[in-house]
């Protein structure tokens, strides 16, 4: 029996990737990030949205993509990881498709330098391969802990 999977597209650089709608809490434009010492190259630094402090991860890095500058496309995924709201910046939020799950293909087994536990699969279109994400998981445990820690000094400086 066929299953109808919800997905958002969005794209890095010239790929398409996308994400269960279920992930995302919201998609956000891009707004003037403040920067947080001392924290990982790809942690960009923290937003107020509607009174929540977000720590901001830029994927491409993440990936280990090539970084571009930020542009009136980019949009800001936000996701709940481990209980944190995180935010990731793309290049663009392009669509929402729902996807048969009999198109959706495991993630190949080799992918470069990274670990390939984000990867959820390959759903291959009639147009094009997108790649499906799993971003509660694009972060390993010590990085995870480490945007949580990013919450704190906000909180224990008053």
């Amino acid at each position: 029996m066929e299953t109808i999977l919800k997905y958002i597209v969005f794209q890095l650089h010239d790929q398409s990737y996308g994400v269960d709608v279920g992930q995302v809490l919201s998609i956000e434009r891009m707004e003037e990030i403040t920067p947080v010492p001392k924290t990982s190259e790809f942690i960009k630094g923290i937003i107020n949205l509607r009174g929540e402090t977000i720590p901001i991860i830029d994927l491409k890095e993440r990936l280990a993509l090539e970084t571009s500058n930020p542009t009136e496309e980019n949009r800001i995924l936000i996701v709940s990881v481990d209980d944190t709201q995180v935010g990731f910046i793309v290049d663009a939020a392009t669509d929402v498709l729902d996807i048969n799950d009999e198109l959706v293909e495991s993630a190949p087994r080799m992918v470069g330098d990274l670990k390939g536990d984000f990867m959820k699969g390959v759903a291959k279109l009639s147009d094009r391969l997108l790649i499906l994400l799993d971003l509660a998981k694009v972060l390993d445990f010590a990085e995870s802990n480490e945007v949580k820690q990013i919450e704190l000094p906000s909180s224990s400086q008053e």
